[in-house]
């Protein structure tokens, strides 16, 4: 029997963009959403089901839904998600918890849910869409990149947990694609004028500047999901398009040459007769 997949976040993006790269495998798609309207096309091809990562109940009717229909899940693609630009300071309470109940919590519940049943066949994929966000702390992007960078460290000590049980953990890293992310994905907080000629400022019109425009095409992502699922021994993080690699090359290389030049400091730390 073919694998099947069950991915959130199926209306748009990279997961409506995956969902149809597994169909056009042969291999068999839970299609959930929020909305089952926006996935009502996927109906005649896959189970559509309704999920709000942060209403616990769907997920349950979701997951039992797709166990019912195929008996297993073999591989959990968590998509669903949202950004918000705004420098620390211009966001409101109300909008920096809504991203992190989307984006850390609501991949928690989903993870949960699934994982009995992955842990009972001793066998099992967990993808987790990160991003370069996740590595790298963008000026502006400071709530996503708390919930992102939230995701890896959960990931990281997942994928230790699981892994003797047979269960395999993915981190996918991307920089921009050619998504709605930077569009209807995306809210913006009431601006600071202060900030207005930092970075952080400056993220703004950059990100409304490029929505339709990403270079990179994911389609070619969902290809590389594809492959990462495949390859038994692939790493736990796959950065996707050439600024997702520069930018967490940097990042790494920079900590490790401060690393470097701080070890004297930061190795003097001992009791005299430790």
């Amino acid at each position: 029997m073919s694998r099947v997949w069950f991915i959130t976040g199926t209306s748009a993006g990279f997961g409506r963009v995956l969902a149809e790269a597994v169909l056009a495998r042969g291999e068999r798609v839970v299609a959930t959403a929020r909305d089952v309207e926006s996935v009502k096309d996927f109906a005649d091809r896959a189970l559509v089901a309704r999920l709000d990562v942060t209403d616990p109940a769907s997920i349950r009717e979701a997951v039992d839904a797709a166990l019912a229909e195929y008996g297993q899940i073999d591989v959990l693609v968590n998509n669903a998600g949202h950004g918000l630009i705004g420098a620390l300071e211009e966001l409101t309470d109300e909008q920096t918890r809504k991203v992190m109940e989307t984006n850390v919590f609501g991949v928690l519940a989903v993870t949960r849910a699934v994982l009995p049943h992955l842990r009972a066949r001793r066998s099992g994929h967990i993808v987790q869409l990160s991003s370069v966000g996740g590595v790298v702390g963008n000026p502006g992007h400071a709530i996503y990149a708390t919930s992102k960078f939230a995701l890896e460290g959960l990931s990281e000590a997942l994928a230790g947990e699981v892994g003797p049980l047979g269960i395999r953990v993915s981190i996918v890293e991307p920089g921009p694609f050619r998504t709605e992310f930077a569009g209807r994905s995306m809210t913006f907080a009431d601006p600071i004028a202060d900030y207005a000629d930092t970075p952080a400022g400056r993220l703004r019109s950059q990100f409304s500047g490029q929505d339709g425009h990403q270079p990179n095409d994911p389609a070619r992502a969902a290809a590389a999901i594809l492959t990462l699922v495949d390859t038994p021994d692939a790493p736990l993080r796959l950065p996707l398009g050439p600024e997702a690699v520069t930018r967490i090359r940097a990042k790494l290389e920079q900590q490790l040459a401060d690393l470097a030049e701080w070890e004297a400091v930061a190795l003097d730390t001992r009791y005299p007769d430790a």
